[in-house]
């Protein structure tokens, strides 16, 4: 058996909204958009024009600095449109889906656990499969040409209202184990699970039949723990020239199905939640989908921010826009543009807060409705010890953050920038008294030191 390990450090943010344990299927939009910004620092070649005919799994564009970097339609159908932005560059490539069955490229079927490497990483890549695979430091598409000192699964999210993993996860389970297997071997054996002890929404050691269980790891304590981040800070730290990769489980899942049913079906779960959403539950869909085929008829607001992703870590989004390549969860809260009477020198129960500046504190299980207001604006950064208290690296964030201010590559990579990555600085921007934009910060030292490291 792995590690047992307790996070002390972090906070549970509750609120109301989650999403029941019901799915719904959401029928496939009129129109499709693959969206390239999805993919941080990649630079977009198109293999296709419009008016050409494509099938689910077939390649539409590749990276230009990477050119073993393919990525596929998840729909078969007629590309639409190439809408551009400043500078031409490509913002989406619209499809035209088929009315009737999806047409699929077709991949070799077999059982990953049998085949070898190079052939597991060549059918990733012809695929498009590869690009669930990300590599910290810097949290971008993996290079398939690294070898990994280890590869991570956070089988749960501490995040708040996140999926229920094992839920997610529950109808596809052979799948799951079949995507564990394939990155068994990419891993050479360094293959680390992670699962909450305390939560009955984590995988379980259960779920994980016929896998070795040395590198299955227990944690418990809040959020941060489903971090994968805070789990390889924990479990392998990463030291400079070092690469660890890391999956989420529903990618997991669509790897498996690669090897299992010979096809890229890219379709997953998404769980709608939030305050603003009349009945949170979870959707069957495919990424590219309007989100107002998702969020339409189902909101109790029209005033509502639609987040991708969690209220921590997520991006702001709209009816219009289309679901992005890695969203798992929509989080729907209500817009904090109406002034508040005397702010927070009034009291009251109802306002979340991790100080005791309201009797809130008072009720540590209360599920609070939040709203987008920061309640302030960005002041003096000064040293409070509020990122400490909820940040589980054996790290000093703010001396970090002023490092990268301050553009010291020196001095940020002895203080570990190599292991962080923005969503692990979320909650230090959540509980910031300063109102410090701390995850574009940790995102522009990441990038500057990639560049010019």
């Amino acid at each position: 058996m792995g590690k047992s390990i307790s996070i002390r450090r972090g906070y549970n943010i509750k609120l109301e909204g989650a999403a029941e344990k019901t799915t719904s299927e959401i029928p496939v939009s009129d129109i499709i958009a693959i969206k390239p910004p999805d993919f941080p620092s990649v630079v977009p070649k198109l293999l296709v024009e419009p008016g050409a005919e494509v099938l689910a799994g077939q390649a539409i564009f590749f990276d230009k600095n990477r050119p073993n970097l393919r990525f596929t339609s998840p729909v078969s159908g007629e590309v639409a449109e190439i809408v551009r932005g400043e500078k031409r560059r490509i913002l989406e490539i619209r499809i035209l889906p088929d009315r009737g069955d999806t047409r699929y490229v077709e991949f070799p079927k077999g059982d990953p656990a049998k085949l070898g490497r190079g052939d597991i990483l060549q059918r990733l890549q012809d695929s498009g499969c590869w690009n669930y695979i990300r590599q910290r430091p810097y949290s971008l598409i993996a290079d398939p040409t690294d070898v990994p000192k280890a590869i991570f699964v956070s089988c749960f999210d501490s995040a708040p209202l996140a999926p229920d993993m094992r839920f997610v996860i529950g109808a596809e389970k052979e799948n799951f184990l079949a995507g564990l297997k394939a990155l068994q071997t990419l891993a050479h054996g360094h293959l680390h699970l992670s699962i909450h002890e305390q939560s009955k929404e984590s995988i379980s050691e259960s779920d994980l039949t016929g896998l070795p269980t040395e590198n299955t790891h227990r944690f418990s304590g809040p959020h941060p723990a489903g971090n994968v981040g805070i789990q390889i800070h924990h479990i392998s730290p990463i030291q400079k020239g070092e690469v660890v990769w890391y999956v989420h489980p529903q990618d997991v899942v669509i790897i498996g199905r690669l090897f299992l049913e010979g096809r890229y079906r890219a379709d997953r779960v998404v769980a709608l939640t939030g305050s603003s959403v009349a009945h949170p539950q979870y959707y069957h869909v495919l990424p590219g989908q309007r989100m107002s085929d998702i969020t339409g008829g189902r909101l109790t607001s029209t005033h509502s921010r639609i987040v991708q992703g969690n209220i921590l870590t997520g991006q702001k989004s709209s009816a219009d826009d289309f679901l992005s390549f890695n969203t798992n969860q929509i989080t729907v809260i209500p817009e904090g543009d109406q002034p508040e009477f005397l702010g927070w020198l009034l009291p009251g129960f109802k306002k979340l807060s991790l100080s005791r500046t309201f009797f809130s504190w008072l009720l540590p299980d209360r599920k609070y409705k939040v709203d987008t207001n920061t309640h302030g604006e960005e002041r003096a950064f000064v040293m409070t010890g509020q990122y400490d208290q909820v940040l589980p690296m054996n790290i000093l964030p703010v001396f970090l953050l002023k490092a990268i201010l301050a553009r010291d590559i020196e001095r940020m990579e002895q203080l570990g920038i190599y292991e962080v990555s923005e969503e692990d600085f979320a909650l230090c921007e959540f509980v910031c008294t300063s109102k410090i934009d701390v995850q574009k910060i940790v995102a522009e030292g990441l990038e500057y030191i990639r560049t010019e490291g």
